[in-house]
């Protein structure tokens, strides 16, 4: 039985890790949200200066943009190379969250360059490696040792994520959600709830306004209702596979060529020109007025989520950079649309769910996107938002557009791992007690699961 004196002792220690830990995410935020202000501000004013130049001399700047894009994250700082959110996780696993300071301007201008001129890429990305790289640095400055480095730059995962969609509780959520699939520190919660939103509210003084939209169709709890939620909970997972698989063909495929790095973006430049020429600019850019429009209910192509998983995989493939989430909203929104079209049921309603619930299944993020829900779109989205995302996030299996995210704890008893491993390394293990056949598909490996536990390539 501990003394008076232990009790006393053990109080004193929590509350100087609370203190401690309080200020720390809070000059995290302070800076994280002056950082993502800055480049939502510049990133606006680069959208406009390339808006007033003449048809032609925009589609000639999207492979010039993506060329010099890729020379200055692969001569200055390769760590910035890809969506910056990827490389975070990768950081933290394998490198005890170390970056340099040199991944905060180039991410920064090569985003913005990537975006300016048509690349279909995200802001989210860009803001949580900034994020880390200036918290990794004041880690490095206070001398932390690595699980206290690695706490620190999840906090600037947090506020970017906040500081960017506007979200404070979600983005915290994400930053602790997104390593590992299957398990959360709860030890980071403070520092990242902290950084989130004092990042959010320093976005905010600093005049970054966010749109919200509150919905007034969502149908009441009900036998019926729970039914479509749960096919939509479906649809949206196997919408998160398709996009999961389009971005790690198309990635793939840059890698695989034998040119030199310099050719790849003019490549993928001339590609987004020849498809764009196809199928119209709609899927250039962040595409936030398709995301709106569908969200406010409007028509919108029915294969709009597939051409922008293509759009983006060959912005990012090639070299461009920018991040992952924004792309995968589109593609969430714009997928709900056609399960509306195909189900009769309300657009906006729709949309809302897929914006979040293929976010919950393409990034492993359910708790995440179902909190994004509510602060989107309001607190009555959550009983049915929260039922769609997990289904969907269920049904994606073990994939994620973040190959390095751990996979800590299976999804499901018949999908095992032997251990914590990164995704995009994960076995699948045979398990004898699932009653019907499965057939699974991992790593281009035919896999036949049955009573028996066989297993046929």
């Amino acid at each position: 039985m501990n003394s008076p004196a232990q009790k006393v002792g053990e109080l004193l220690s929590l509350l100087y890790s609370v203190l401690k830990w309080f200020l720390l995410a809070l000059i995290a935020g302070v800076l994280v949200g002056a950082t993502a202000a800055l480049f939502l501000n510049l990133l606006h004013d680069g959208e406009l200066i390339v808006a007033g130049f003449a048809p032609w001399l925009r589609y000639v700047l999207l492979p010039l943009g993506l060329l010099a894009s890729t020379l200055l994250v692969v001569r200055l700082a390769p760590e910035a190379k890809g969506h910056g959110t990827e490389k975070v996780i990768e950081a933290i696993h394998r490198k005890a969250g170390r970056m340099t300071i040199a991944v905060i301007p180039v991410k920064l201008v090569a985003t913005i360059i990537t975006l300016s001129v048509g690349g279909s890429a995200g802001k989210e990305g860009p803001c949580a490696q900034i994020g880390a790289g200036i918290t990794s640095t004041l880690a490095t400055w206070f001398r932390f040792n690595d699980e206290d480095r690695k706490k620190l730059v999840i906090c600037g995962i947090s506020a970017g994520f906040a500081a960017i969609f506007g979200t404070p509780v979600a983005g915290a959520v994400f930053g602790i959600e997104v390593l590992f699939i299957g398990q959360m520190f709860y030890d980071v919660m403070l520092p990242s709830f902290v950084s989130g939103i004092v990042a959010y509210h320093t976005a905010l003084l600093l005049g970054i306004t966010y749109p919200s939209q509150t919905l007034y169709v969502v149908p009441a709890l009900s036998g019926s209702a729970l039914l479509w939620v749960l096919a939509a909970g479906v649809f949206f997972g196997i919408v998160s596979l398709v996009h999961i698989e389009s971005l790690g063909v198309v990635e793939r495929f840059f890698h695989r060529l034998r040119i030199p790095y310099w050719q790849k973006p003019l490549l993928g430049g001339f590609l987004l020109l020849g498809a764009t020429f196809l199928f119209g600019p709609l899927y250039l850019g962040l595409g936030m007025e398709t995301v709106n429009a569908a969200l406010a209910g409007s028509p919108v192509p029915p294969v709009a989520f597939l051409l922008k998983s293509l759009f983006t995989g060959v912005t990012l493939g090639c070299g461009g950079s920018g991040g992952i989430v924004t792309p995968t909203l589109f593609v969430g929104a714009t997928a709900g649309s056609l399960f509306a079209l195909i189900t009769g049921l309300d657009g906006t309603f729709c949309a809302a769910l897929g914006l979040t619930s293929v976010l919950a299944g393409a990034a492993n993020t359910p708790v995440a996107a179902t909190i994004m829900a509510m602060e989107l779109f309001g607190a009555q989205l959550a009983p049915l938002g929260a039922l769609s995302a997990i289904i969907a996030f269920v049904i994606s299996g073990h994939r994620s557009v973040y190959p390095s995210q751990v996979l800590a704890r299976p999804k499901s008893r018949i999908l095992l791992v032997e251990k914590a491993v990164p995704v995009d390394e994960s076995l699948l293990k045979r398990h004898t007690s699932d009653l019907l056949p499965v057939r699974l598909w991992l790593r281009g490996k035919r896999l036949w699961v049955g009573r028996k536990g066989r297993r046929l390539q």
